[in-house]
């Protein structure tokens, strides 16, 4: 009896119906699956979608408003007609140097938006870089920057702003507010992605990261700071409405923005002294004012809600 063997080696593959996947393709299909389930979780907060419409809308018009919409210049005079009640002329009024309102308002919508927005993107970057570097590597850059954070956190920072401000030309006072406002902004947040960091950098991923030679940096920015990306979006959100109300506050006093150009503090600053004999004046600058930082708190709330799979709200099927 002779017996046959079959070689393996050559013999067709078993039909299984499922193909392999590779390692990468996993990868983005993951991130999306999350995208997309902390995009239902968003969408479930009607407060959270509340806030994004307004500020999506907030933000066309002070892109499009003061060039497309308004019938006047931001900077433009119209004589004979001051300190005039909204009107077809004037949608929102007139300043007692006759300038029209709208035109004020959306433009200084657009300076406080683009302050806020700055000046949360880069603190937060800072307290994310900063926080996570101390808490890794430790040592002198550790101790260097925990007491470089005590420091800043005692110093009086809106004196020391009007202080530097004081003397600044009102075309190069925008960029050093939002300097100043971010190099003073992002201290606590680092301290809590320090302590955040310190409860990862021991884990197996960053454990296996080292053992393969990855450099430090690499590990931090790569592993650890995405783990915590819950928390630097949300402080983001809250730091745009922080940032505007900063320089709202800077501006009434004279400190931040000053004339020609405008923003929502300087409005309210004018209107401030007329606010119950024109009250136009007033409105025009605390209205728009109020409706981003409450657009930006809602959607602050909203991302809260959808990143953290504890929270009532988003909880249940998605």
């Amino acid at each position: 009896m002779t017996t046959q063997h079959t070689d393996l080696s050559t013999a067709p593959p078993i039909a299984t119906g499922v193909e392999p996947t590779p390692p990468e393709l996993e990868a983005v299909e993951k991130s999306e699956s999350r995208r997309g389930l902390l995009f239902r979780r968003f969408r479930r907060s009607k407060m959270g979608m509340l806030g994004t419409v307004v500020f999506v809308l907030l933000a066309i018009l002070a892109i499009i408003g003061p060039r497309y919409i308004a019938q006047w210049g931001y900077n433009e005079v119209d004589r004979g007609h001051y300190l005039e009640s909204p009107s077809t002329r004037h949608w929102l009024g007139t300043t007692q140097d006759g300038r029209d309102l709208f035109a004020l308002s959306m433009r200084g919508l657009g300076k406080s938006m683009i302050i806020g927005l700055t000046v949360a993107l880069l603190s937060t970057t800072m307290s994310a870089l900063v926080g996570s570097f101390a808490a890794y590597f430790g040592g002198w850059f550790e101790r260097t920057s925990l007491w470089v954070i005590d420091l800043l956190l005692v110093l009086p920072s809106f004196i020391i702003i009007a202080v530097l401000l004081r003397n600044v030309s009102p075309g190069n006072s925008i960029w050093l507010l939002i300097i100043l406002l971010t190099l003073l902004s992002w201290m606590l947040t680092a301290r809590v992605v320090r302590s955040l960091t310190m409860s990862l950098r021991d884990r197996e991923y960053v454990t296996a990261a080292k053992y393969m030679g990855v450099p430090g940096p690499t590990i931090v920015v790569r592993h650890i700071i995405p783990n915590i990306s819950s928390l630097l979006i949300v402080d983001a959100t809250v730091g745009v409405a922080a940032a505007v109300l900063a320089e709202t506050t800077l501006s009434f006093f004279g400190f931040g923005i000053r004339p020609p150009e405008t923003s929502l503090g300087t409005l309210i600053g004018q209107g401030a002294r007329q606010a119950t004999t024109f009250p136009w004046i007033f409105y025009a600058g605390a209205i728009p004012l109020v409706l981003l930082v409450l657009s930006v708190n809602f959607m602050g709330d909203g991302l809260r809600d959808a990143l953290d799979p504890t929270s009532s709200k988003a909880s249940g099927k998605a």
